[in-house]
């Protein structure tokens, strides 16, 4: 059983993804709303709460657990693996997205837009120049020797998209202010580095242009575990494939199947528990 989760819902556009790619298999989520943002959190506060999550999925039969949230993957990702090596398989959201970028731009400029809290850890910067050298070939004359990285955090865009006004004008000034600075950059990369932001993401495509590649980390992700199972085919086998789905949150079941069914993009309901 693949076990997925994240501070709320954003997770479930990671969830979307990995059902596309693997219907078969047996998933459980787990919405952990009674403590969401964990943008907001200390880093101390999101190794606690990451790790009770963990241990309750590892509870519910996951061998493959995905850590769908950003903050946490950056936050909190090496200190629950630490602690379960050698027991269980746990990956984040994070590193996927940025070996992608590092692989589709062309000039060596990449922009990253996520919340405040995985903007100001900096985790996406790290990860980009650890496998910098590894992973980016400049496609075009104009490239620059080393990435250069733009960041911006968009603390608003969280709470627009769960209010559901993803198509207001509200939104798209919001999307225009953030992404100001990134065109004036010139990235021909950018990182949606927050599980939300797929459901803004065409938006953000028409608004930053062809010539820029947008790549979502809920789908990184995704597509990052078919090699991941080639290096590990015993993991692969050893997960149930009975298409099973069950879903759980810490508070608001209500809110949880409404607000899930649009980022998932099927009608769930969820299950309120105690972790």
């Amino acid at each position: 059983m693949i076990g997925i989760f994240d501070s709320g819902f954003g997770g479930l556009t990671v969830m979307k993804e990995y059902l596309k790619k693997y219907p078969d298999f047996d998933y459980v989520y787990l919405g952990d709303q009674a403590n969401m943002p964990y943008g907001s959190r200390s880093t101390e506060l999101v190794n606690k709460l990451v790790v009770q999550n963990v241990d309750f999925l590892t509870k519910q039969g996951c061998k493959l657990i995905i850590v769908a949230c950003n903050t946490a993957s950056a936050d909190a990702l090496r200190h629950v693996q630490s602690i379960y090596k050698g027991k269980l398989v746990i990956l984040g959201v994070l590193i996927p997205a940025a070996e992608e970028a590092l692989r589709s731009t062309r000039l060596g400029q990449i922009g990253v837009i996520g919340t405040r809290g995985t903007i100001q850890s900096g985790a996406y910067e790290r990860e980009l120049k650890k496998y910098e050298s590894d992973l980016y070939k400049p496609k075009d004359k104009r490239a620059l020797n080393k990435v250069k990285i733009i960041e911006k955090a968009c603390p608003l865009l969280v709470p627009l998209v769960e209010e559901g006004m993803i198509k207001t004008t509200v939104t798209r000034m919001m999307l225009k202010t953030y992404l100001r600075p990134l065109k004036h950059a010139h990235v021909d990369t950018l990182i949606l580095g927050c599980t939300h932001y797929p459901l803004l993401q065409k938006e953000i495509e028409r608004m930053m242009g062809r010539q820029v590649v947008v790549i979502s980390s809920a789908k990184a992700a995704a597509d990052a575990i078919e090699d991941y199972f080639k290096r590990h085919p015993d993991l692969e086998k050893s997960l149930s494939k009975k298409g099973k789905r069950i879903y759980y949150t810490t508070d608001c079941p209500e809110r949880f199947g409404d607000l899930g069914s649009r980022f998932l993009g099927e009608r769930i309901k969820g299950e309120k528990v105690e972790i």
